[in-house]
């Protein structure tokens, strides 16, 4: 009689512990990832959770879980690997936070923080330009490599710590907290030419004001900021693969520093 290997590893109590566990990570980095949960349902994470866990869980080479021995080491191991999950998220959230910390920079610049739409990433009210920008981090994660890269670092966390075994904690803090000061400097970075460009017009328009004193320079330098920041998009989405290409190398950095 032919069993197919899913079949035989829910005939094996051991692998089924290994693919809860499993499960218990990936569903903790599912749900706890602001940008999956902008774009797939509850449902469909949590599907996607149980197809990864029985890919992922049925080729990891480990014969006995730690956490076999009882339903107490079960349940500790479960929120260990729910709390591990939950930490990978937190570096994919902070990612796609610089690009917001761009958009929030120039929104201040060019005037758009008057504004507010919903922002479906972190569905609270923001300027339009912090929307733009996240839509436009999720649009590239999903249409570059990353994504894939994201499934590689993720096969990559079981083999350095398999499913049930312990996580230092210790250096999780460490690396959270280089990570989080290194948000604010790669959201910069991201819209660095753009806030340049913005900052000299605004210089040339104080130059002129200077001058001219009669004119109404506030109601004459907010559609010229307008014209000139959208242009200046423009121009800097064509050579911004780069920078948020180093965006999301940042997910991964932060989870090598966390898994070492």
């Amino acid at each position: 009689m032919n069993v197919t290997p899913l079949a035989a590893a829910m005939l094996d109590p051991n692998r089924v512990t290994i693919l809860f566990l499993v499960f218990m990570r990936l569903s903790g980095l599912m749900l706890m990832s602001a940008p999956f949960g902008a774009v797939i349902p509850l449902l469909v994470r949590l599907t996607l959770a149980v197809a990864l866990a029985a890919c992922m869980g049925l080729g990891l080479d480990i014969a006995s879980p730690p956490a076999a021995d009882s339903a107490w080491a079960l349940a500790t191991a479960a929120l260990r690997e729910l709390g591990l999950g939950a930490v990978m998220a937190l570096g994919v959230n902070m990612a796609f936070a610089a690009f917001a910390i761009g958009g929030r920079l120039l929104d201040v610049q060019i005037g758009f923080g008057m504004g507010q739409v919903l922002d479906p990433v972190s569905r609270h009210q923001v300027p339009i330009l912090t929307a733009a920008m996240s839509q436009l981090a999720l649009i590239g994660f999903f249409c570059s490599g990353a994504f894939a890269t994201l499934l590689l670092g993720i096969q990559m966390s079981f083999e350095r710590f398999p499913p049930g075994a312990s996580w230092p904690l210790d250096a999780a803090l460490v690396t959270l907290v280089k990570q989080a000061g290194g948000m604010f400097s790669l959201g910069f970075a991201l819209v660095a030419p753009v806030v340049f460009c913005l900052m000299l017009l605004e210089f040339a328009l104080s130059v002129l004001a200077r001058s001219v004193p009669q004119m109404n320079m506030f109601a004459l330098a907010l559609p010229i900021k307008v014209l000139a920041g959208i242009a200046a998009l423009s121009l800097w989405i064509g050579g911004a693969g780069a920078a948020m290409s180093r965006a999301y190398a940042s997910i991964f950095s932060f989870w090598n520093g966390v898994l070492r």
